[in-house]
């Protein structure tokens, strides 16, 4: 089962502050020279802006080749989590932005703000505990601020990060030590590099039941959409998504996964089977990541999954008619009818249907 992680009682207690270059374009690195400690007026805000982006993303754990000791994130968060009361968050949170610094070397990377901050009261799997919260900004917004002065109002503009494109970060949360932690991770730039989890965190992904039936359904459906074969004038579009639905419907009737039972059920052909083991191996290779062949089925993703389906009746009079899941995943679906009117020797489309629904 996924991991259970709730932020309702955490704290952010002090947090060490830095600007980020890049090294090929001789740009500096600038570093706190003390903690900066957080107003307890401004400790429920900042708390919220920075746990936020880590609610319902894929678990990590730090990895190495060799060993975990020889693992420099991985020490740098235990000497912060074995410190008493964080002392050693300074200078590990220094060590941290310098290790970041020097992985910024691909001429991609942009400059930026780095947060390093300690976290306390994360509950994880029903236990308090705490993280450790590393966030990086790359881009400043204009902000408007209306001010008072001598009895009047004026009107200024400041730069600052905006909370909603935050571009990298990671929480690292003190449990599962002896496995590389726990670590919690997003950037949303995807640059080339794939710098920020492969050179700067060095995490790999926990293969959980979550994980792995998110990866197979997405994997499935991508897959037996591509494969199947494109709509004549005498098929509707919607049906290249059967393949897909069928593939969901192997998931909902089961408690667990079986990559064999998978491909005789839903895949059959031999020559099918050949080129979706051609394409598990290429997403493997991709990720770095290998898959396992059983696993326990989480539902709750199998259900996020077939949200996903859909298809769009794209039309040469410039309009264009949406299929979302949930009429898809009907068989035989009675409420659209297409046809071809003999006297304006034109095809149509027709739709019933009870009531408009709100905001349409």
């Amino acid at each position: 089962m996924p991991a259970k992680i709730r932020f309702s009682s955490s704290i952010a207690t002090g947090l060490v502050l830095a600007k980020i270059g890049n090294p090929q374009r001789d740009e500096p690195l600038l570093t706190s020279r003390d903690v900066f400690k957080v107003d307890e007026a401004d400790q429920a805000t900042l708390t919220t802006i920075f746990v936020k982006p880590f609610r319902n993303l894929v678990g990590h754990r730090f990895s190495h080749h060799s060993s975990l000791e020889q693992h420099e994130m991985n020490t740098l968060a235990k000497a912060i989590f074995t410190s008493e009361d964080g002392l050693g968050l300074l200078e590990k949170g220094c060590d941290i932005a310098k290790r970041l610094y020097s992985k910024s070397n691909h001429p991609n990377i942009k400059a930026g703000d780095l947060c390093i901050s300690l976290i306390k009261d994360i509950e994880f799997d029903g236990k308090m505990t705490k993280g450790l919260c590393i966030l990086k900004s790359e881009s400043v917004t204009p902000f408007l601020s209306i001010s008072t002065r001598n009895g009047d109002l004026q009107l200024h503009t400041e730069q600052g990060i905006n909370p909603e494109k935050i571009d990298k970060g990671c929480l690292i949360i003190d449990v599962h030590s002896d496995q590389g932690y726990y670590v919690l991770t997003f950037d949303r730039t995807s640059g080339e590099s794939r710098f920020w989890v492969r050179d700067f965190l060095g995490v790999k992904v926990v293969t959980d039941a979550s994980y792995l039936t998110k990866s197979y359904a997405d994997m499935a459906v991508s897959f037996l959409e591509q494969e199947t074969p494109k709509e004549d004038d005498n098929s509707p579009p919607w049906e290249t998504c059967v393949a897909a639905r069928e593939a969901l419907e192997f998931f909902e009737g089961r408690e667990s996964f079986d990559l064999g039972e998978f491909e005789q059920q839903v895949l059959k052909s031999p020559e099918v089977v050949a080129k979706f083991t051609e394409h598990r191996n290429k997403i493997e290779e991709e990720s770095g990541q290998p898959l396992e062949k059983n696993f326990e089925i989480s539902k709750k993703d199998i259900s996020k999954a077939k949200k996903k389906i859909g298809a769009i009746m794209k039309l040469d009079n410039g309009v264009e008619i949406h299929l979302k899941s949930n009429f898809l995943l009907e068989p035989s679906n009675p409420t659209i009818e297409r046809g071809f009117d003999d006297e304006k020797k034109m095809k149509f489309v027709k739709v019933y249907y009870h009531q408009e629904t709100p905001g349409s």
